[in-house]
């Protein structure tokens, strides 16, 4: 690091910090816009898809489980549409399923009253279908007198759309530096990073499990920090038999969470889960990998922090996530939703993701929409949970506007 003391900086319009789908989105949109402008991107990875991006589950959500006041349900809808459209221009492959919302009970019927509510409010085709309807489109549902079926949710297979968007990127002038990891602000207002120094106009945060730091930097997200949790699919195998579309149990709507759910991937592959298992670092994938002591600490003293607070919601909830390291009992969860489904069915665990969940210091509890915070030298993208990837490219045309405004 010594020899980057002498180095000039590199001077650039705007650095983006993270080369995720939001980072890249951004970048997408802020080339477009400025044509002229020098932007480059730092990723602190050696190729992008390393973390959240590259794993998340591929699903095109439609938008109906957000109120209609929030930005998630705002950008929802449009960047389904956004990405079917960049998938076909592009010739990349998606799977239009679909998806049912089956409901297990009378009290779960009630809460798909309220996902009907915020679908018309936020102007999502979705149909209430009786159970015999909801068999029709896959005979092996279970649900109690009637569902919800989404036509417009798909999936696709996440590291090729991501790939496509890099190439996109890079075509409009971006420069991306890999193994470029965001170390500090100094003093002259400068970005140093573990290759270059950088002095930036404008720079937008989109670091992930790391923005919350990164945002420190530059006085930003005082009154936020953020939580790692694990997420991991079971995949089927061979013997599973195939389904015709994702199948989603009815949400608790108090957490961002949506249970234990059926997803096709591209190729119409099952996979069972996610989980949402408090990790006890940032990028703990596989036991002590990326094992760093100050962030467990950190970390796990926050977890400890939210299990030991007066609000019983987070040791609920991380008293369920935890069961779902058990096989037979992910199995036993997604056999309420569909019948002639095993414990055989299922052969491998995916490989895991890690969701960078913001968290409100101040009422300790989780936040649930989209968060950014900045000023005229730096824009911080904070929460950027699922769906995320969804809306991606409507965000990022939200985010740019807001710089263009500061």
């Amino acid at each position: 690091m010594e020899e980057l003391v002498n180095e000039m900086a590199i001077e650039t319009d705007f650095l983006v910090v993270g080369g995720g789908f939001v980072g890249l989105s951004i970048a997408y949109e802020l080339a477009l816009r400025n044509p002229d402008a020098v932007i480059n991107l730092i990723e602190k990875e050696t190729h992008i898809g390393e973390h959240a991006s590259g794993r998340n589950s591929g699903v095109l959500h439609a938008g109906f489980y957000y109120t209609s006041d929030s930005l998630k349900a705002r950008f929802t809808k449009e960047g389904n549409q956004a990405w079917h459209q960049f998938c076909e221009e592009h010739n990349l492959d998606i799977n239009k399923c679909g998806k049912l919302v089956v409901a297990k009970d009378e009290e779960d019927n009630k809460t798909l009253d309220i996902l009907i509510e915020r679908g018309e409010a936020n102007g999502i085709e979705l149909d209430v279908i009786s159970a015999v309807d909801a068999q029709k489109i896959e005979p092996r549902v279970k649900t109690h007198k009637r569902a919800l079926w989404s036509p417009n949710t798909a999936t696709v297979n996440p590291q090729q759309v991501l790939k496509q968007l890099f190439s996109e990127v890079e075509k409009l002038g971006v420069k991306v530096h890999f193994d470029c990891a965001f170390i500090n602000r100094n003093s002259d207002n400068q970005v140093r990073s573990s290759k270059h120094m950088f002095k930036a106009k404008h720079l937008i945060n989109c670091a992930g499990l790391y923005a919350d730091k990164v945002a420190k930097f530059y006085d930003q997200g005082s009154n936020y920090h953020l939580l790692p949790f694990k997420g991991v699919y079971l995949y089927a195998g061979d013997n599973a038999p195939k389904l015709a579309t994702n199948i989603y149990p009815v949400p608790d709507l108090k957490n961002p969470f949506l249970g234990v759910h059926y997803t096709l991937t591209v190729d119409g592959t099952m996979k069972l889960g996610p989980s949402a298992i408090p990790a006890f670092w940032p990028e703990q994938y596989e036991y002590l990998e990326n094992f760093k002591i100050g962030e467990f600490l950190q970390t796990s003293g926050r977890h400890l922090q939210l299990m030991a607070g007066s609000d019983s919601t987070f040791r609920k909830l991380a008293v369920e996530e935890l069961k779902k390291y058990s096989k037979s009992y992910m199995v036993k969860q997604a056999q309420q939703l569909a019948d002639g489904i095993e414990m055989s069915h299922f052969s491998h665990w995916g490989k895991p993701g890690i969701r960078a969940q913001l968290i409100n210091k101040t009422t300790q509890k989780l936040e649930m929409d989209f968060i950014v915070e900045g000023d005229k030298e730096s824009t911080h993208v904070l929460n950027a949970v699922s769906p995320a990837f969804t809306c991606a490219l409507p965000f990022a045309k939200y985010v740019v506007d807001k710089i263009q405004l500061s």
